[in-house]
């Protein structure tokens, strides 16, 4: 019987073990996450078509959610301004109006509503500066005052808990009811002889102090300097010879008198005098008992007025979240609690009206009513520019699913980024299996990177997720961990 037995025993022994099974999903997104920089801390929550978990890691934490903030703005302002689209856009319009004035010439007055992007581009077509000032010229030769009225909104130019390395640059324009060029002044550096100061083009609405020097080799290093709300424009460092020239974008301190300033030259160029003086019009922060103030435009009945109408709330959310805008979106926090206030809908009520207090609070009504849980965020602005916000992956994943479920929710997952094709979100997710089938928003400020939105995974089922990366070591970044940490879900659902 023995011998019968040995050649199954040996036949057993030479099957080779079989390979281990997969480690579960959960495990596997932690294993990608903890390639990371060392000291990242990640908050993650995925949920399928029903909301069943389908990956959670510190999902009740809170985060800072950099630019996600702007789900929550424009979830807000398309809950509260969806609907009659033409009141939009005249609640946003920026308007030019000629009032009697004194000594035979009529005043200028440009008022702003938080709206409008006016174009100084030379190909521009829609919403364009060079309109106003032909539309004054075919009036008249002669205007005494120019006013830029930009009181529609409080000023109240920067939140707190803002970086201050972020103010003055195209990511911090200071928050106004007027804008040009969304607030952005481009800056240029060439080189130019070895050991020569290199060429500065900027604007001369800044008062320019070039120190930038031409070098015979070594890296291109250079540093802006400008004192807030000042106007003298210090550039300093070196570029090396032959280099490409460096670039980037300046953001304005003063919107009001930016639009002034500009509108100004616009006329001189269409040879209109300006004999009188040019100023502004701002808003103090002040009691919001306190009765407000008209604007010069609504003191004066004007003789002649231009008005230049707002984009459509779906342009202006799309506009908002696919580049991750800062001031566009800072404005429709201010044109939200403008509404909210009309329809007494602020939780405290003595709040200013067209304030970043009366915008929040407005937001807060509007997720509560949502159902978002109040323990899972705090806002102390509407574009994330703040270290002071805070979000958990369940609010986050609370509101992408409540507002998938609205009217309007199609236009508002439109205006999302979309993996490898457009927004924020075109050179990531360029490959399977998440190219083309991630609709999110981006997140990025100091030490964090996040992304909150939708994705197709591979059975074709929509999974809805929030990510977030808190304390990343300076000069790094949690990016390809989190796309990594993506790519795993997607391909196990």
């Amino acid at each position: 019987m023995l011998k019968h037995l040995l050649p199954l025993a040996a036949l057993l022994i030479s099957v080779p073990a079989q390979a281990d099974a997969p480690a579960p999903l959960q495990q596997r997104v932690e294993a990608a996450l903890a390639a990371a920089p060392t000291g990242t801390r990640f908050g993650l929550l995925v949920v399928d078509e029903q909301g069943r978990e389908v990956v959670a890691i510190a999902p009740d934490q809170r985060f800072i959610p950099a630019s996600n903030t702007k789900l929550f703005t424009t979830a807000a302002a398309m809950a509260l301004l969806s609907g009659d689209d033409t009141a939009f856009r005249l609640g946003g319009a920026t308007e030019l109006a000629l009032v009697a004035g004194g000594k035979g010439a009529p005043d200028a007055v440009l008022t702003g509503r938080g709206g409008v992007s006016l174009s100084t581009a030379p190909d521009c077509v829609q919403r364009c500066l060079a309109q106003l000032a032909d539309w004054v010229a075919s009036r008249t030769r002669r205007v005494r005052d120019l006013v830029a009225d930009d009181s529609h909104f409080v000023d109240q130019r920067w939140s707190p808990g803002m970086s201050w390395n972020n103010i003055g640059s195209d990511s911090g324009a200071a928050i106004s009811a007027l804008i040009i060029d969304n607030n952005e002044v481009p800056i240029a550096v060439a080189p130019g002889l070895s050991g020569q100061p290199a060429r500065v083009t900027v604007s001369p609405y800044f008062t320019l102090v070039n120190e930038v020097v031409t070098a015979a080799e070594g890296k291109t290093r250079i540093e802006v300097d400008r004192a807030v709300n000042g106007r003298t424009l210090r550039v300093y460092g070196q570029i090396a010879a032959g280099a490409t020239p460096w670039k980037t974008l300046l953001g304005i301190d003063d919107g009001a008198d930016y639009a002034a300033w500009t509108l100004r030259q616009a006329l001189a160029a269409r040879g209109v005098k300006i004999t009188g003086k040019t100023r502004v019009i701002h808003r103090p922060v002040r009691d919001p008992q306190a009765p407000e103030q008209p604007g010069l435009r609504e003191q004066r009945q004007p003789a002649a007025l231009l008005v230049v109408e707002a984009p459509g709330l779906a342009e202006e959310v799309a506009a908002i979240n696919k580049p991750s805008q800062n001031l566009h979106a800072e404005a429709l926090l201010r044109r939200v609690g403008i509404t909210a206030s009309a329809r007494q809908m602020l939780d405290p009520p003595a709040v200013q009206q067209g304030s970043r207090e009366a915008g929040l609070a407005a937001l807060r009504s509007v997720l509560a009513a949502a159902g978002i849980p109040r323990a899972g965020y705090d806002f102390a602005d509407g574009s994330g520019m703040s270290t002071y916000n805070r979000v958990s992956p369940r609010a986050a994943v609370a509101l992408l699913r409540w507002g998938a479920g609205q009217p309007w929710g199609a236009d508002w997952r439109a205006s999302l980024p979309v993996g490898g094709v457009d927004g924020t979100l075109k050179r990531r997710f360029t490959a399977a299996p998440l190219a083309g089938k991630v609709f999110a928003k981006t997140g990025t400020l100091n030490a964090t990177n996040a992304l909150a939105g939708y994705m197709r995974a591979a059975s074709g089922r929509e999974l809805t997720f929030a990510i977030l990366a808190n304390d990343v070591p300076d000069g790094t970044s949690a990016l390809a961990a989190i796309d990594s940490a993506l790519g795993l879900v997607a391909a196990a659902n």
